[in-house]
């Protein structure tokens, strides 16, 4: 199957009331574990390649997970997630990837703005959409839910106006990694982006958000939501319960991918995704 964009994935799934996963990955085993989980319930995904210190090995990450999305039978957006910089987003988009996320949330909004102009500008005459974020989305250990950076919903407005993004990652309470409390969204400041910006919304730092809380989010127009975390701690879990004496690395192997591969399968079920 051809990869995927964000345009042919995340409409419908805005439009349906469920939400596509985009689930990061650091090695292979990971990877496997993920589409090994969206063959079997036919579902599209989002395979995201996160910037930092993976950046480095692109040239060998980049033709795997193309390769393994085009010999899916789903539909597959080979994603970069959190781009800091133009040049990161260039050589993705350089290596094939069919979806790009630019984020310079730490910025001031005028900065934020022209940032992403750039990086639309950039990806534009190769039909590939870009997504974005605007208010920030902060590290769990750090979170602070009375002293948290919530996205603006008027300027939200603007900026998908003035940007011409395709998805926007908002803040409205969540953060990446492990939460320090238990993550209080904010279903007021969601509502009202949803009322003001009409492209699929994006929620980052999925993990250990609360089912329900997801039901609603999903249900109040947030359609992309990326997860690493909750995917690790089950591979960890499962490292931990092999057996003394049994722990090699084929047994490694076999319990990184499967958890992955089970943790995806509960989010895919959890976020009512479908198949296209």
């Amino acid at each position: 199957m051809a990869i995927a964009t964000l345009d042919q994935v995340l409409p419908q799934g805005r439009a349906q009331k469920y939400a596509v996963g985009a689930y990061d990955f650091m090695n292979p085993t990971m990877m496997l574990g993920i589409m090994d989980a969206v063959e079997e319930t036919r579902t599209p995904v989002i395979l995201q390649f996160p910037d930092g210190q993976c950046m480095d090995d692109l040239d060998i990450y980049a033709p795997a997970m193309i390769a393994a999305a085009k010999k899916a039978s789903v539909p597959v957006v080979v994603h970069l997630d959190h781009g800091k910089s133009l040049d990161a987003c260039r050589r993705c988009l350089e290596a094939g990837f069919s979806s790009i996320m630019i984020d310079a949330s730490t910025q001031p909004y005028d900065e934020n703005v022209r940032i992403t102009r750039e990086v639309v500008a950039l990806c534009r005459p190769r039909n590939i959409p870009v997504e974005a974020e605007l208010g920030h989305v902060g590290q769990g250990l750090d979170y602070d839910p009375d002293n948290y950076q919530y996205t603006d919903p008027k300027e939200a407005a603007a900026f998908v106006e003035a940007t011409g993004i395709s998805a926007l990652a908002v803040a409205i309470g969540n953060a990446h990694g492990v939460y320090r409390g238990k993550p209080r969204i904010n279903y007021a400041v969601l509502e009202e982006i949803t009322r003001l910006v009409s492209i699929p919304l994006v929620l980052h730092g999925g993990s250990g958000i609360p089912d329900e809380d997801f039901k609603k989010i999903i249900k109040m127009g947030v359609s992309k939501i990326n997860i690493f975390t909750e995917l690790a701690l089950e591979a960890a879990d499962r490292l931990r319960a092999i057996e003394k004496g049994k722990l090699d690395v084929f047994s490694a192997d076999e319990a990184v991918r499967s958890g992955f591969k089970a943790r995806t399968l509960q989010k895919i079920r959890l976020f009512e995704t479908k198949s296209l």
